[in-house]
């Protein structure tokens, strides 16, 4: 069974949180496609978001992570893509429960407002917990087909 491939990619607020969790994918023997940044030099974290939603949404990654100051900006950029799902996770239960409820394919960190071991934490639910489907499905096709006609008022 080949090696489940996950997509990285951090703008310069999470590249040093990014490297450190690349060592955690690869314990946990996972294929990494980092997608950049590699220093503190200033960078817009639009690219990177884009980057890691389209190696998922193409299917060159199983999944993907990003990492910015807080989570927030480089979630909305992922976000943005058709068929991507980014959740901003601060903790454990959140990152399963993104899974497990969402069938999140994104998980986005806040490298300003998340420590290692709690990034490290939010990583492993992500990629061992599987979606529980049911009743969630409706609700994740209704991300995917959007109609405002059929909103609740």
């Amino acid at each position: 069974m080949p090696r489940e491939t996950i997509a990285i990619g951090a703008d310069h607020a999470g590249y040093q949180l990014k490297d450190q969790l690349i060592e955690e994918l690869r314990a946990m023997d996972v294929e990494v496609l980092d997608m950049g940044t590699n220093s503190d030099a200033s960078v817009d974290y639009p690219d990177y978001g884009y980057a890691v939603a389209t190696a998922v949404a193409t299917g060159r990654a199983k999944r993907g992570i990003l990492i910015c100051g807080s989570g927030v900006g480089i979630s909305i950029a992922a976000n943005r893509h058709p068929g991507i799902r980014a959740a901003l996770c601060t903790h454990g239960e959140v990152a399963r429960l993104s899974r497990e409820h969402n069938d999140a394919n994104v998980l986005a960190l806040g490298a300003r407002i998340t420590g290692i071991e709690i990034a490290r934490e939010c990583v492993r639910q992500f990629l061992t917990t599987e979606f529980a489907g049911g009743r969630h499905q409706r609700r994740i096709d209704k991300l995917s087909h959007p109609s405002i006609e059929e909103a609740a008022p």
